[in-house]
């Protein structure tokens, strides 16, 4: 019996409630908006202000100055805080550190030694490239691949043969031609599928292929294109129909599968419609060192409408509520206004003051920086850099650039050193640009090369540099020599 008791009174006990203390962070609704407007670029912070203006009777639009969009090298004066006086900005709820771990929408800290300012980052290549870099192959098959991907056309097609493949690889790369024919149908069902094909006729089989096997007509649009493809392009389902010898419904069928597939996979990724980039900031000389200037020009200036904010004395009830919620919700944005545009000013003067040397003499001078040191000089969270710096844009004496384009990791030079890999880049397209166009330097050549300048990166390291900055390997170089 003692015994029963005992297990019982244990069962209670662990059956039993228990209160636990603990501490859970709570981001603000200041806090949480601040976040998400510093996080949008120009276009989507402008459209966000519009909205805002439509829907919030206790917003409207300061009357507009004559200062607009003036160019960097003109004398404009400092922003001053555009806030109304009767707005209580207690900063105690913007506080940027007070975000927790984990908190950014991204895990991890992008690797921004990927990053270049090059107008190509969204071409064909790239895109290939990106995927190669996710397929698994071995370093073999890796290497046969990005031969493959560099030598597309603009339309995606394979202009070489398996036997020029084989020969740019060697003598770094020795591969059969069963090797390289394995590689090349593994890239041709990459997105966009069809790419790489030799003809228009395997770019259309390709992607008749890959659709699933019950789909209605696409057996006879195979037998069509193999057989037929000269009928096709003529277009007259008279002579499709006598040719092949299938019922009119029937090719009808065939005729609406092929209409969906794309005879040049590669063209989507033209970059014929540029577009136009608005700075976020101007950075120009001043006197011995550099000014930061905000481009507001074609930011709504907001304010208070004094005449709805004096109806809530007035008002009572239903009316006296939603005016004053309102009223919070156009404060909490004016001063998130405010603190974005402190935030990204604050953000691009660090960078600034820490790349001078890069606006003075360019990519050769670019000091390694990751957005963990602009967070601590700025005294925020990194993940709060991460968003400043994101589809944002400044002009410089270098050009219009993106801020991620001087962020660069540091590698290590032979005295101890260290230099960035932007600065790393410069360096090995100066020896490209320099080289022999009879005899072009191989990989392993540039590795030697930057080594006598104290720089010691491996062959592969250089060859994944040299194709950042779009640049064929040396069997390629040679074969564009007239």
């Amino acid at each position: 019996m003692p015994a029963a008791l005992s297990y019982n009174a244990a069962m209670a006990m662990a059956t039993g409630l228990k209160l636990k203390l603990g501490h859970k962070l709570k981001l603000a609704p200041q806090l949480r908006q601040a976040i998400a407007l510093l996080q949008l670029n120009r276009v989507e912070l402008r459209e966000h202000i519009e909205q805002a203006l439509e829907t919030n009777p206790l917003l409207e639009l300061e009357p507009e100055t004559p200062e607009a969009d003036a160019p960097a090298d003109t004398e404009r004066t400092e922003e001053t805080d555009r806030s109304a006086e009767t707005i209580d900005f207690n900063r105690d709820d913007y506080r940027w550190n007070d975000l927790p771990e984990g908190f950014s929408e991204v895990a991890d800290a992008p690797d921004y030694d990927r990053f270049i300012s090059d107008p190509g980052d969204d071409s064909l290549y790239q895109h290939l490239l990106w995927q190669v870099n996710l397929a698994g192959f071995s370093d073999t098959d890796e290497a046969i691949a990005r031969a493959i991907v560099y030598a597309l056309d603009e339309d995606g097609f394979l202009y070489d043969d398996i036997k020029a493949l084989r020969a740019s690889l060697a003598p770094e790369y020795l591969v059969t031609t069963a090797e390289v024919a394995a590689v090349l149908e593994r890239v041709q069902h990459f997105e966009p599928v069809g790419v790489a094909a030799r003809s228009l006729q395997e770019c259309l089989c390709i992607q008749l292929r890959a659709l699933p096997t019950g789909t209605p007509g696409r057996g006879l649009a195979e037998h069509l294109i193999e057989h037929q493809l000269e009928a096709l392009r003529s277009g007259d389902p008279t002579v499709i129909r006598k040719n092949s010898g299938f019922s009119q419904a029937e090719i009808d069928q065939a005729m609406a599968v092929i209409r969906r597939l794309d005879p040049r996979p590669g063209l989507r990724f033209s970059r014929d419609d540029q577009d136009y980039i608005v700075p976020d900031a101007w950075i120009h000389p001043d006197g011995e060192g550099w000014r930061v200037t905000l481009n507001r020009g074609q930011e709504p200036t907001l304010k208070i409408n004094r005449a709805y904010s004096e109806l809530i004395k007035s008002t009572a009830g239903k009316d006296r509520d939603y005016l004053r919620e309102q009223l919070q919700q156009a404060q909490w944005l004016i001063s998130s206004l405010e603190l974005r545009n402190h935030t990204l000013r604050s953000v691009v003067h660090a960078i600034v003051q820490h790349q001078a040397g890069f606006l003075e003499y360019g990519d050769v001078a670019m000091q390694p920086l990751l957005q963990k040191e602009i967070a601590e000089l700025v005294e925020v969270h990194e993940s709060t850099v991460s968003r400043a710096t994101t589809g944002k844009y400044i002009h410089t004496p270098r050009g219009t650039l993106e801020l991620k384009h001087f962020f660069s990791v540091a590698i290590a030079t032979r005295d101890g050193g260290e230099v960035s890999a932007t600065a790393v880049r410069a360096q090995l397209e100066q020896l490209i640009r320099a080289e022999d166009p009879d005899h072009p330097l191989s990989d392993q050549a540039l590795v030697e090369a930057l080594a006598d300048k104290g720089l010691l990166l491996a062959r592969r390291t250089v060859a994944k540099y040299r194709e950042q900055l779009g640049i064929g390997n040396s069997s390629r170089r040679r074969r564009m020599v007239p």
